[in-house]
């Protein structure tokens, strides 16, 4: 009974390590390729946005700060969840644009809201994003005026304190240029470190006497040499 022995392909690391350092200048060329594509990208074809940001206390006075317990607290704490969604309501949203005059939709101006809120607090963070940074610092500041009393109204709540109001930002929150930049240097070497690993492993045809003997399964006796080099 004959034993079939089935073809294996093994990969010799060491032949592609040098394979790869034969084309460390196409590598890098590659890698400086799309990071200027990528820095172009963000300096000429993406618009830039700006955030201004503001932010609240909300706390129930008819509390007395000395007599709260840690369930009042706690429901204080889960109060804020309504809080942030009371802020991006319809109602607010609306009366924020007709305050402002701005040509957008109610649900235009919600995406570009964002509200955070720290755990274990009642602070509350309104950030804005827009491509005018007038505009960002302009309705940030109407929404939180809006939703404070709005909050007040719905939840019952004595007191929606500013802590902060929004001012025009200086410098764009996005696009991060030098991320950008980063992510299309990585990008572009290891797209082509790819391509020489996958171009090196399906080429099989026979460029050593060791792969005759690891194709054939026998031993080299011999090498002929090229007589058109000499």
């Amino acid at each position: 009974m004959n034993n079939m022995e089935k073809p294996s392909m093994e990969i010799d690391v060491l032949s592609l390590l040098k394979k790869l350092w034969t084309k460390k200048f196409l590598i890098i060329f590659m890698a400086l390729f799309f990071g200027t594509l990528a820095l172009l990208s963000s300096i000429f074809l993406i618009k830039p946005s700006y955030t201004a940001s503001t932010r609240i206390y909300v706390l129930n006075k008819t509390q007395q700060a000395d007599n709260l317990s840690a369930t009042d607290l706690q429901a204080g704490g889960l109060l804020v969840n309504d809080y942030k969604e009371i802020i991006t309501s319809r109602d607010v949203m609306k009366d924020v644009i007709a305050n402002d005059g701005v040509s957008m939709t109610p649900e235009e101006l919600s995406k570009m809201i964002a509200v955070t809120i720290p755990a274990d607090t009642r602070v509350i963070s309104i950030a804005v994003t827009n491509h005018d940074p007038q505009a960002a610092k302009d309705l940030a500041n109407s929404v939180r005026d809006v939703a404070s009393e709005k909050i007040k109204s719905v939840t019952k709540v004595q007191d929606v304190t500013p802590l902060e109001k929004a001012v025009m930002p200086t410098s764009p929150s996005s696009p991060n240029i030098k991320r950008n930049t980063l992510v299309g240097i990585l990008f572009g070497a290891f797209l082509t470190i790819v391509t020489v690993i996958v171009g090196e492993v399906v080429d099989d045809r026979v460029k050593r006497p060791e792969d005759v003997e690891e194709l054939l399964g026998m031993t080299l006796l011999g090498i002929v040499p090229n007589t058109n080099k000499m």
